[in-house]
């Protein structure tokens, strides 16, 4: 049995974790914190009353040491003042904000408006995708879990990429995500009233995922063309679903790809890869940690569409922090997620 805690117990990513974790049977959850809210946490998240007696308080750094390891649920540019005192204590992190994602403070200043305070484990941490980097998350002691665009677009694009990579011409990423990918946080344009009956696209061509998706990309083919990438918000509340349009000077057939794909994710326990013709839709990944995946093939067999959909505060956050955790302290991969 190993302790956990959680900073940033009253985002939707947070709650999500401590969800998760008050049901794995090799975890207990002995701290939470946050900042802007304290209490009981059935005041804090009503559903989980009667399950936990856990106070929600101020962060206290000799409080989080105690934990064997620590998720921090917080904000980007809030992750890189907190990780360092919690890794001088031994305490291993999974951060679930961008912080530690992008390997170079130029790339992190220029895409999240900030300098990096913590360059030293910037250039040490792990890319929490255990589809990619099982071998690396098992020695981690800091974990940068995925964005939630990104897991479903690097686990789309993957396989394609590093076998046909050479022949992609154009990459279009068109995707969609539900509200809580913004957070929990009263803004008007997340309101209910401007979010219901609505549809829009955002932060056109100018995304800060973009730099994500392309670093973890470039690591399994070289020459990929510019990444075109267009978020929009849909009106749910969970669930990411991404069309990726690809442009090859090589022929290739719906039967290539579908060998392909089912081969690569084979032993994976939470990529689910479509057969030929059949497409992914939210409803079958929202509330689980599976990442689906379909594709389509144009008659001149070069335009290729690939279909991802995931659930973007479980595979996109929390299901898939938890399964770092796992994979850290040798658990099964699947405890607590199934």
């Amino acid at each position: 049995m190993i302790k956990a805690g959680i900073i940033g117990i009253s985002g939707y990513s947070g709650g999500k974790a401590l969800e998760i974790l008050l049901k794995h049977p090799h975890v207990r959850v002995t701290y939470v914190s946050a900042n802007n809210t304290t209490g009981r946490i059935d005041t804090i998240w009503p559903h989980l009353a009667g399950k936990t007696r856990l106070f929600c308080g101020k962060f206290d750094l000799e409080k989080a040491a105690k934990c064997d390891v620590i998720f921090l649920a917080v904000p980007h540019t809030v992750s890189m003042s907190i990780t360092p005192k919690l890794l001088a204590k031994g305490v291993k992190v999974i951060d679930l904000s961008g912080d530690y994602r992008l390997g170079r403070s130029d790339v992190y200043k220029k895409w999240y408006k900030a300098a990096h305070k913590d360059t030293a484990n910037l250039r040490k941490s792990v890319y929490g995708l255990p589809e990619l980097y099982r071998e690396d998350i098992k020695k981690a002691n800091l974990i940068a879990n995925p964005g939630c665009y990104p897991t479903a677009a690097v686990l789309a694009l993957t396989p394609i990429a590093s076998v046909y990579g050479k022949n992609i011409q154009s990459l279009i990423i068109d995707a969609k995500s539900g509200a809580s990918g913004a957070g929990r946080k009263a803004t008007v344009n997340l309101s209910f009233c401007e979010v219901d009956e609505n549809f829009k696209a955002y932060k056109v061509l100018n995304h800060q995922h973009v730099p994500e998706i392309e670093l973890y990309l470039s690591k399994v083919t070289a020459g990929l063309p510019n990444i075109h990438f267009v978020p929009h918000l849909l009106p749910v509340k969970h669930g990411i679903l991404e069309t990726i349009y690809i442009q090859l000077d090589k022929k290739v057939t719906a039967k290539d790809l579908e060998t392909l794909y089912k081969r690569f994710y084979k032993i994976e326990p939470f990529v689910r890869v479509k057969s030929s013709g059949l497409q992914p839709e939210l409803k079958d990944v929202v509330g689980t940690n599976y990442c689906d995946i379909g594709f389509a093939v144009d008659a001149k067999g070069t335009m290729v569409v690939i279909t991802s959909a995931i659930d973007n505060l479980i595979k996109g956050a929390a299901g898939q922090a938890v399964q770092n955790m796992n994979i850290m302290f040798d658990f099964e991969e699947n405890e607590g997620l199934l």
